[in-house]
């Protein structure tokens, strides 16, 4: 919440305004996430205490509820020709820190006063919100680095209230001169600084720079006191969404909000509702885990037996992370074993004018897979040239009919030059023997099961179960290229359903399917055939896999935390 100084203004004080704001975050702190409000200065237009009486009073609503907040002395607050050493003030007897320090979120003030500090947790991790003085002294700067090195994992929010502006509508963000005093004294060689948030000046802007560590930092401007009614408590929501690392933002009146549900807006206040321009309505990409790993590094997932992925009803389990070299070609007479102890183990097959090199190991892996290695295939056409491997021959899994469930599990990855003119229908994990030497319908030379990537980068899970006369096919959405999946395919003896990262797709289709048909011939992990000959091989990673006979519960799956 920037500048509400225009609402209390002397003898003019509107408090209405800020209320419905404090309420709207009250209202709808638990269906929004609303963890905290910061407001940004100038709360007041001359510092008075019959002007900050009845704006203390307002922030009761959130004193009543202990929800977090935390305020800051503008240049109308105080006397702005002094710094934070100015000593008592009518701003720090209505809004000073002892009224907060009954909250949650308070984590202490300066001996001054007038730069506090707040904690709190929200999408499984602490952050911490500084607010800072209108001219803080060194002292007050020496004291927030402090706080800084106190909670050295912990990402920082710095609130301000002068800090950057713009020139006009649309143009980027520049640091004032104080803005360049606190970005040199304390912003650009404290990391963990990567928002902050002033008012002061109009009209809203932003900017991104680089800090000492190579870091960027997003510094916002936000400020409504020219506008109808002195901005009419205008709020910024700051939405963090952790899962598509965004930030997305919005501007509005919660107080004019209300109003248009009851039809009261005149024609001024129809234009202020909620501000849709760039600068009032946008998102900020930043991903989370690199922009925090200096500071709060995430500790990958340790590799785990392959023992413990040996859950009942396993039949294979094959995983690539045998110590040697990243990239190095596989012997032509590689032999993967199964880890299961069945016997089904994989061996490469030979493809005419294909080197060595056509296998290579990597030390790439999915977070959450179990093996920390993977094989490369590096296969397409035309011309045809790649590598595969293979069950050997009189594997128990080639004649495996699975009537009582199934489930198979793949960790794969494309790589970002994938095509669909060279790569397209290869496959993960397939089965020799086509439909028509299966008496089934449809395709005659298409195979009786595969796990295969379309033209498009979709998965299709295509298989000719027992009951049924032909094909019964699963299909995922277009996986974006050079990412880590895992897929399930499950069957609990009825029906089918295909998961991407735990998550069932849409195209799973309500064919009763109970089996798969199986000519007693060996699984390809990364070959497909056509017709009975090999017609495409895949390109790209792939890490362990297991095969089941029976239907897992998403839990059980080998990327399950």
């Amino acid at each position: 919440m920037p500048d509400t100084q225009y609402l209390f203004d002397g003898a003019s004080i509107r408090k209405e305004p800020v209320e419905a704001a404090l309420r709207y975050v009250l209202d709808h702190a638990r269906d929004q996430n609303i963890v905290f409000l910061s407001h940004l200065g100038d709360l007041t237009e001359n510092g008075r205490s019959e002007e900050l009486a009845p704006i203390g009073e307002a922030f009761g609503i959130l004193d009543r509820r202990g929800a977090g907040y935390s305020v800051l002395a503008g240049n109308h607050d105080i006397d702005s020709r002094t710094d934070d050493q100015r000593g008592p003030s009518p701003y720090l007897d209505a809004l000073g820190p002892k009224r907060m320090r009954g909250l949650d979120t308070f984590a202490g003030a300066s001996k001054d006063g007038y730069n506090t500090a707040h904690l709190f947790r929200a999408a499984g991790r602490r952050w911490l919100v500084l607010a800072m003085d209108w001219r803080p002294s060194a002292a007050g700067i020496a004291w927030a680095r402090q706080v800084i090195a106190r909670h050295p994992d912990t990402p920082v929010v710095l609130t301000v209230h002068d800090l950057v502006y713009a020139d006009h509508a649309g143009a980027e963000a520049e640091l004032s001169d104080h803005g360049k005093h606190l970005w040199d004294e304390l912003i650009a060689d404290h990391d963990q600084i990567f928002l902050t948030l002033n008012g002061h000046y109009w009209p809203a802007g932003r900017t991104v720079r680089r800090n000492a560590a190579g870091n960027d930092v997003h510094l916002h401007i936000t400020n409504y006191q020219d506008r109808f009614f002195g901005g009419s408590a205008m709020i910024r929501l700051y939405r963090f969404d952790l899962a598509r690392d965004t930030i997305d933002v919005s501007t509005f009146s919660p107080w004019l909000l209300a109003k248009a549900a009851r039809g009261e807006l005149n024609a001024m206040e129809r234009h202020e509702v909620e501000l849709t321009d760039p600068q009032n309505a946008f998102s900020v990409p930043i991903d989370f885990e690199r922009r925090f790993a200096g500071f709060a590094p995430v500790a990958p997932r340790r590799p785990r037996p392959a023992a413990r992925m040996l859950v009942p009803g396993t039949l294979a389990y094959w995983r690539f992370d045998g110590g040697r070299p990243d990239g190095a070609a596989a012997d032509a007479n590689l032999r993967v074993p199964d880890l299961s102890g069945h016997g089904n183990d994989l061996v490469r097959a030979a493809v005419p004018g294909s080197g060595a090199d056509a296998l290579r190991w990597s030390a790439q892996h999915h977070a959450d897979q179990p093996g920390h290695g993977s094989l490369y295939f590096d296969g397409g056409r035309p011309p045809l040239r790649g590598g595969y491997l293979k069950t050997v021959k009189g594997a128990p899994l080639d004649a495996a009919t699975f009537r009582s469930g199934f489930t198979v599990e793949a960790f794969f990855k494309l790589p970002a030059d994938w095509t669909s003119a060279r790569n397209a229908w290869s496959a993960i994990l397939s089965r020799q023997g086509t439909l028509a030497a299966a008496g089934k319908e449809g395709d005659p030379v298409e195979p009786v099961g595969t796990l295969s990537l379309s033209d498009g980068h979709a998965l299709q899970w295509a298989v000719a179960p027992l009951n049924q006369k032909s094909l019964v096919t699963s299909w995922s959405h277009e996986l974006p290229l050079d990412t880590w999946w895992h897929t399930a395919v499950v069957n609990d003896g009825r029906h089918t359903t295909l998961y991407v990262e735990g998550c069932p797709v849409a195209r799973n289709p309500a064919t009763k399917v109970n089996g798969l048909t199986t000519l007693g011939l060996s699984w390809l992990l990364g070959g497909y055939e056509y017709g009975g000959g090999l017609d495409q091989l895949f390109r790209g990673w792939i890490g362990d896999v297991r095969v089941c006979g029976r239907a897992l519960p998403v839990g059980q799956f080998m990327n399950a935390r």
